[in-house]
């Protein structure tokens, strides 16, 4: 595994840098931002569209294995002091025997903006890198920059849309108990979660972020114990250090057939 992962990250760095597609993406997809509207609070709520040919595919925030995870850049943006983003809820999809976490079809994400000046408009403009799959996955850098206009009040349907398509907190599906038990492996640490949580349906699947980009996190092994979910997974260190986890930074999301939970957080297992 330690000469293994080496590999994954530097040919995953290769593609990121040497972007295959302009914003179109030729035969791919159409990528543009949704104007929105502007809160009551002075934060403007846009969306990041983006429509996809028939058969490919594109990742969300933890894309599995096999996935290239989505990378933002707003630092081209006009009186623009943060960018908060809505994941809608993501789906499995299989690429051959690799199982990826991602959206089919068309993807509206969703984007609240907090302006640095209130009362004077923002201009988002950047480059989003997304990786994209049908025969073969690429990696795209979209470039789009767009004025959004001051006091429309008015709500886009695709990205209220969007915002209702999230999974649900741990509060709102009744989550108990969450413990995480971490061990010391070679050139890693071992993690295993334990959740008290109702079945989401289907064959579940715990997804593990510890926050950090330079962990990674392996697929998770998932089962059920009665009314508590079991998740075990591997977690290490992309150039080999030694690391330290946060378990209250630590965020797992559970995917089933009927629902998906967002779990900010454990406690020691």
């Amino acid at each position: 595994m330690k000469n293994f992962l080496p590999g994954i990250f530097f040919a995953v760095s290769a593609l990121l840098s040497t972007p295959a597609f302009a914003q179109q993406g030729g035969d791919i997809l159409d990528a543009r931002i949704l104007t929105g509207w502007q809160r009551a609070d002075g934060k403007h709520v846009s969306a990041l569209h983006i429509e996809l040919n028939d058969g490919w595919k594109t990742y969300w925030r933890a894309p599995g294995d096999a996935g290239i995870p989505p990378h933002f850049d707003w630092s081209a943006s006009r009186n623009l002091s943060n960018v908060a983003i809505n994941w809608p809820t993501p789906k499995r999809i299989m690429q051959g025997s690799v199982q990826t976490i991602g959206y089919e079809n068309t993807l509206t994400l969703p984007l609240t903006l907090t302006p640095t000046r209130a009362g004077k408009p923002i201009t988002l403009s950047g480059e989003v890198t997304i990786g994209v799959c049908k025969d073969v996955c690429v990696p795209l850098t979209l470039k789009l920059s767009e004025k959004l206009p001051m006091g429309q009040a008015k709500r886009d349907p695709r990205i209220v849309a969007a915002l209702a398509d999230r999974p649900y907190t741990a509060a709102e599906f009744k989550v108990g108990r969450v413990s995480c038990r971490l061990s010391p492996m070679t050139d890693g640490l071992h993690l295993r979660a334990e959740i008290d949580l109702p079945r989401t349906g289907g064959r579940e699947l715990a997804i593990i972020e510890t926050g950090n980009p330079m962990v990674w996190v392996a697929q998770t092994k998932t089962r059920r114990e009665g009314g508590r979910l079991i998740a075990e997974t591997e977690l290490y260190h992309v150039e080999g250090r030694s690391f330290a986890v946060d378990r209250s930074g630590l965020r797992i999301t559970v995917l089933g057939k009927k629902h998906t939970v967002d779990i900010q957080g454990c406690s020691a297992g």
